[in-house]
């Protein structure tokens, strides 16, 4: 979409945290888009969302999908001070491939750096996710997933490129179910506390699943 971004709906925060009531989540993933237009790229608005939905459902878990904010750490602060459960952050691909399909603006480091420091904020859990089929060696996923660990990332998701149009990256590789699991066990092995690992699997798959196993708690299945 081209264009200036519509301006910030300063009652989505508590409408999103009504809706959460009413429909009585337990666990709630929230995605924000790139908002360089604004002045700490959107971070105070998604912040006073977490604190509205966290008011009013006090029990809610929430995770949050943050851009890499262009490297200002003070809006990454900002969302974690809200009391966000899980700060996930996309590398997306593998460190050599990532300055060729990602947006000239980030870059492997810049992630891993919003990784790091969320960390050092205090977020109770970090999540990340690298798409498979963009022309990457298994080893240099390996190589991604070990990188990933050392910034101090728990909840690792592995998917499948699936190419959005005829204007983008064709695929390069389409990866078996047994190469997907092979791959979440060696992520298991290297120390991640959560693999979720499958073709059709995005960062907010089975995100409430994800966050329960890496905070060792059995789900309840009543």
């Amino acid at each position: 979409m081209k264009g200036k971004p519509s301006p910030l709906d300063p009652q989505e925060p508590i409408r999103l945290a009504k809706v959460v009531k009413e429909m009585g989540l337990d666990y709630v993933t929230l995605t924000s888009v790139d908002r360089d237009d604004l002045p700490d790229g959107g971070a105070s608005h998604l912040a006073k969302a977490v604190r509205e939905i966290k008011a009013l459902n006090p029990r809610v878990k929430v995770e949050v999908l943050v851009p890499d904010f262009r490297g200002d750490l003070n809006a990454l602060v900002t969302v974690i001070g809200a009391g966000v459960d899980v700060l996930a952050h996309n590398v997306e691909t593998v460190r050599r491939i990532s300055p060729t399909v990602r947006d000239g603006r980030a870059s492997f480091d810049q992630s891993l750096k919003v990784l790091r420091e969320a960390k050092k904020a205090g977020v109770p859990l970090t999540k990340s996710s690298i798409l498979l089929g963009l022309g990457e060696k298994v080893s240099e996923v390996i190589e991604a997933m070990k990188e990933l660990r050392e910034v101090g990332v728990d909840i690792l998701v592995i998917s499948q490129y699936l190419r959005p149009g005829s204007k983008q990256v064709p695929v390069a590789k389409r990866y078996s179910n047994q190469e997907f699991e092979e791959l979440a066990k060696i992520a298991t092995g290297l120390g991640f506390r959560a693999v979720v690992a499958s073709p059709l699997a995005r960062t907010s798959y089975r995100a409430k699943e994800a966050y329960l196993r890496a905070m060792g708690i059995a789900e309840d299945r009543r």
